[in-house]
Order: C-alpha cells, then sequence, then structure tokens
C-alpha cells in the first residue's frame, strides 16, 4: 500500500469514472486501473463496483477512502513540517538566561532579533545555572546564555562578550569621589550579595576571597543577601550598603532623583564572560547565528549600557 494508491483510490471516489480520475492524477486510464486493482487484492475487499457507464464505492470501500483520506491529509502535514524545518528562522526559539543576564540583555535582544529573524519568535525562561544546563540536556531549552565556565558534553558554548564588574553605592557613599575603587576597600563596607545558588556571587567571591572570611566570621561587614539584583539595587539606594553588579545591571538612571552612582575597580578590574550554549545536535544553526549576530548588536555586548 502507497500514498500513490490511496491517492489514486481517493480521486476514483470522487470522480465515479476511471477516465477523469487517471487524469486528475496525471496517469494514463490502464496504469490507475492496475493500481486500483493491485490494492483491492492486497486489502482482500472491493472498494469499487464496476459497470460500463459508472463506478460505484461499495460500503465498506466509503469506510476505507474516508481513512484514506485522513492519511493524505496527515502525510501533507508532515511536508509542511518538513518545509518549515527548511526554513530554520520560521519557528519559535527556545532561550534560557541565568537570572543576572537576562533582565538585563531580553529587553535589547528582543527588537533587534525581531529585525534580524522577523519570523523566529522567543520562548523565553530565566534560571539558575544548573536548571538551565538540565533544560538544554532535556530539549526543553534550544540555547542558554550563561556566564563562563560552563562544560558539558555535547554541548557547544561560544564567548558573546566580556563584562566588567563595578560597585554600586549611594550618592552620598565617600567613594563617590573616587574614579575608582580597590578590590580590599570591600571588607569595610556593608556589602549586600545574592544568595547562595547564583553564580554571580561565587563570581563576586572569587574576586575578593577575603570576603570568604567574612561570610564565615563576619566582623565590621555586615552581608544581607537580596534575592535579585533588582532587590539589592533598591536596597543601596535606600542606604542600606553597596554592592557589586555587572555593568549592564548598574541602572544608575533608573532614579531619576540621583540616589545611586557606580565606579569600576582598579586595573585589572574583575569581570564574566558571557557565552551561549547549545547542544551539538541542534538542527538550527541558522537560528543559532541569527541569535549570536542579535547579542552581538546589545549595549551589553558594545560595552555601552546608557543606551
Amino acid at each position: 500500500m502507497t500514498l500513490t494508491e490511496l491517492r489514486y483510490i481517493v480521486t476514483l471516489a470522487q470522480e465515479r469514472h476511471f477516465g477523469r480520475a487517471a487524469e486528475h492524477c496525471f496517469v494514463s486510464q490502464p496504469t490507475l486501473s492496475v493500481a486500483v486493482k493491485k490494492l483491492e487484492e492486497e486489502l482482500g475487499v472491493a472498494l469499487f463496483e464496476r459497470s460500463k457507464s459508472t463506478v460505484q464505492v461499495t460500503p465498506l470501500g466509503e469506510k476505507i477512502i474516508a481513512q484514506a483520506q485522513r492519511v493524505l491529509e496527515q502525510a501533507g502535514v508532515i511536508k509542511e513540517l518538513a518545509s518549515e524545518g527548511k526554513d530554520q528562522l520560521s519557528s519559535p526559539l527556545r532561550v534560557g538566561a541565568i537570572y543576572t543576564i537576562g533582565p538585563y540583555l531580553f529587553p535589547h535582544l528582543v527588537p533587534i532579533l525581531s529585525q534580524l529573524a522577523p519570523k523566529m519568535s522567543l520562548y523565553i525562561e530565566e534560571n539558575f545555572t544548573g536548571e538551565l544546563r538540565r533544560k538544554l540536556r532535556s530539549g526543553e531549552l534550544d540555547v542558554i546564555v550563561v556566564a563562563l565556565p560552563f562544560n558539558e558534553p555535547d554541548v557547544l558554548t561560544k564567548v558573546m562578550y566580556d563584562e566588567p564588574f563595578e560597585v554600586l553605592i549611594p550618592t552620598d557613599h565617600d567613594w563617590v569621589r573616587h574614579e575608582a575603587i580597590e578590590k580590599e576597600w570591600l571588607l569595610n563596607e556593608r556589602l549586600l550579595l545574592l544568595g547562595e545558588g547564583h553564580c554571580f556571587r561565587d563570581q563576586i567571591l572569587e574576586t575578593c576571597p577575603a570576603l570568604n572570611v567574612q561570610l564565615t566570621n563576619p566582623t565590621n561587614t555586615l552581608i544581607a543577601e537580596g534575592g535579585s539584583l533588582e532587590t539589592i539595587r533598591h536596597m543601596v539606594a535606600s542606604g542600606l550598603g553597596i554592592t557589586i553588579l555587572p555593568k549592564s545591571a548598574t541602572g544608575t538612571r533608573h532614579y531619576e532623583s540621583g540616589m545611586l552612582e557606580s565606579r569600576p575597580f582598579t586595573e585589572p578590574e574583575p569581570s564574566r564572560s558571557v557565552a551561549i550554549a547549545w547542544r551539538t545536535s541542534f538542527p538550527r544553526p541558522k537560528a543559532i547565528d541569527a541569535l549570536t549576530n542579535a547579542i552581538l548588536k546589545c549595549p551589553p555586548a558594545k560595552g555601552d549600557t546608557t543606551s
């Protein structure tokens, strides 16, 4: 049984005439007649009653032909899906990002990508690195945006940009008069950090290892933990303490009354490498290319966070 034979019997049922059915199928009448007879013999039932003047569908033939019609429709759906697959930028892309990247990248990425790939919408998820890793492996996400290092078997990574860290302080803080901040100064301040589980917290502690001592044995420094960078920024604006943020997240302009200032670190300034990661088996390389090009056009990748 073939799709061609199913198409023959469906057309014959519609036309009720071998000659006209053959014309619609672009074959000769003997070819169609032989194929229909062959299918009837394979099924062991008569699908049509033949006479010199007309062709009638048998009661059982009506049920079989109705099913054949459904099969042909589903075969058409398969062809349409395959056609969509040829255009790798025509279906949604499932993108994940860690909490300290997503809110500051996606507002720029979405409009840029909509211009580069207008048919490719985004499903977006923000999560911890570990959960994004799991969902990438399981196929729940197509590509993720993370901070390096990130190593996973059968997963490719590509660095998008390096982003420096900056110190966020209230405008009435003594450090406002300095152009750059020494890392050692952090030990004498009330430092606000993300809670455990955030990779950015770990990167800050790697930047200034002495802070680990403060975590286990606090002296002059009070370390408060926030659930998000946005929460921490609000606490800094309220005067609770200072914090360290990736440059894209400093957001001092969000407070029009001038409540916040940011300062870079002295050289060598701490930073993070932001990368995308995707499975080696992912069948849409053009979608990865489009996402890459869009990210590289975003302010965080260009080192511009004022736009």
